[in-house]
């Protein structure tokens, strides 16, 4: 029985060589493996400080990007310097209330109708100009099915889109539609040049796939602008000195890929990091320690969760899924793993999220009873099965712990480490059995977590990677998403909610604090809900 953190702790480092055995065998050939801070490294454990000028701004995170196209991409990481460089209509403030963007304003006339009045004095990095054309033609984009965007279905609802005047653009949905301003928030929604969209379109065409120019050379109207990624390793990011707001102070932000949380701490005590993000939870004490640096901790509006690929026996069985459910102490898991830090899951939708249910009953830790439903399934004797995840030690340590609790039930897990990007691409293809992700919610709304996640339509890139359907949950996302009476919205949120628990094709873990190590010379640094840094207004003392 796994049920002391002594013993948790012991097994990690038995289990040590088994996951580096399986790293060599899960990774994946779309993406190189982070690496290239040996160099840092090795200066950092002599000591030695950063000549960096102080308006050089370097973050050292987990993983490198997958895309910058912002229309394709899915991850976090990747977010982070997209929300950098591009704009939206409208985005959310440090209280998350919606303000205004690249529009000043905008009415609800009907229903069905929203007017936007847009910016007139904004260009793109390239020089050309932002105007409700260019507004027009980013949408098409994310619309259209030869692009394929992972996250269309958050503007499916968008029947038509017209330029009024040139500088007023009037979006049409098919039916009333509560959260599109929570939506145009997204990333997704990010304003693309012009010029890169035909570019890019003309490289399909000459058989190139949909972003790859806008992947090598992202252009928005953001007050960074792209400088180059060396991919695997670093992207660099500099200030927009044409840029039509508030100009930042910073001369340039570095993204540093760097997998291993030392010599992220490192990195930061040294000066040659001015942020660390995360901090693992049995690093915090370190940091907090530190002279200097300092702990950030946001509550996010993330989940981390166990999938299941539904279209694989025996997750094709419900009753095996609630069984391996009921055999992980959430209890246990968020002291051993997280240590405290963040909330445990009763369900898909964190507190503060529109929709969530604070009386919504999880299924309970029940070993006894997860073997009689393996035995009902026919599963007396167990399986062998394998469980995904990436290079992050708190989703090690995870796949580690449910490793050993399936013993209790015969099931013999082998652990996977697979790199991020060819992980995110295999997730979304269906050759996993189980996997372990997280997945940020920035609208705040229920229609974004559930609808990629548990909607037929979604199954595979665009979030539905348990591949799960269910006829009368899609009618009740479908009901919701159009219902405008915010009570009648929340019942139907409850009721979907309520038959996830039951069908259980993931399994709620945590809702994750964020953890930052931050520089003591840093000012003006906050992060979102949604993990994503805020680096407009950043200063560095001297």
């Amino acid at each position: 029985m796994f049920s002391k953190r002594k013993n948790y702790f012991l097994l990690l480092m038995l289990l040590a060589v088994s996951l580096v055995l399986a790293a060599c065998a899960g990774g994946g050939d779309d993406e190189k493996e982070n690496e290239g801070t040996q160099s840092d490294t090795e200066s950092a454990e002599k000591g030695e400080t950063s000549e960096a000028s102080a308006l050089d701004f370097v973050i050292a995170t987990i993983s490198d990007a997958a895309r910058l196209d912002p229309h394709l991409t899915t991850d976090v990481p990747s977010y982070n310097i997209i929300t950098n460089l591009f704009e939206t209509l409208v985005k959310k403030d440090e209280n998350d209330e919606i303000i205004e963007g690249l529009a000043t304003s905008w009415d609800n006339p009907d229903e069905v109708t929203w007017v936007f009045e847009l910016r007139e004095d904004v260009t793109f990095h390239d020089g050309e100009p932002f105007n409700a054309e260019v507004v027009k033609q980013n949408f098409e984009r994310i619309l259209d099915e030869e692009i394929a965007a992972p996250r269309a279905f958050i503007f499916e609802v968008i029947s038509d889109i017209e330029a009024l005047d040139e500088h007023t653009v009037q979006i049409t949905t098919e039916y009333p539609f509560a959260p599109l301003l929570a939506h145009l928030t997204h990333p997704v929604g990010s304003m693309i040049s012009p010029k890169s969209i035909e570019e890019d379109y003309a490289a399909i065409e000459d058989g190139e796939e949909a972003g790859s120019i806008i992947n090598d050379n992202p252009v928005g109207t953001g007050y960074f602008k792209f400088d180059n990624w060396n991919h695997g390793t670093e992207v660099k990011i500099v200030k927009n000195d044409d840029y039509w707001g508030d100009k930042v102070q910073l001369n340039s932000v570095t993204f540093k890929a760097i997998p291993e949380g030392g010599t992220r701490l490192a990195e930061l005590e040294t000066g040659f990091a001015h942020l660390i993000e995360p901090v693992q939870p049995s690093e915090v004490a370190q940091v907090e320690a530190s002279d200097n640096a300092y702990m950030d901790e946001k509550l996010s509006s993330s989940l981390n969760y166990v999938g299941f690929n539904l279209e694989k026996e025996p997750f094709n069985d419900k009753k095996v899924r609630q069984a391996i459910t009921m055999l992980i102490n959430q209890d246990e898991m968020l002291e051993g793993i997280y240590e405290g830090f963040g909330l445990a899951a009763t369900g898909p939708l964190p507190p503060g999220v529109f929709g969530h249910d604070e009386n919504l009953e999880p299924l309970p830790y029940d070993p006894e009873k997860a073997l009689e439903l393996l035995e009902e399934a026919g599963y007396a004797d167990g399986f062998k099965t394998t469980i995904w995840t990436n290079d992050n030690q708190q989703r090690m340590d995870m796949a580690v712990l449910i490793q050993d609790s399936l013993k209790e039930a015969n099931i013999e897990v082998e652990v996977e480490i697979v790199e991020w990007g060819a992980y995110l691409d295999k997730t979304a293809n269906g050759e996993h059995d189980m996997f372990i992700l997280g997945l940020t919610n920035p609208v705040g709304d229920a229609d974004y977590f559930l609808s990629q996640m548990f909607h037929s339509e979604n199954k595979g890139a665009s979030g539905n990677r348990s591949f799960y359907e269910n006829p009368e949950v899609d009618k009740l996302l479908e009901e919701a998403r159009a219902e405008i009476d915010e009570e009648k919205r929340l019942a139907l949120y409850s009721e979907i909610q309520e038959i996830l628990v039951d069908d259980a094709p993931i399994m709620n873990l945590q809702h994750q604090a964020y953890l930052s190590g931050v520089s003591n010379k840093v000012e003006n640094y906050w992060i979102d809900p949604s993990g994503y840094y805020k680096l407009q207004g950043i200063t560095i003392k001297e």
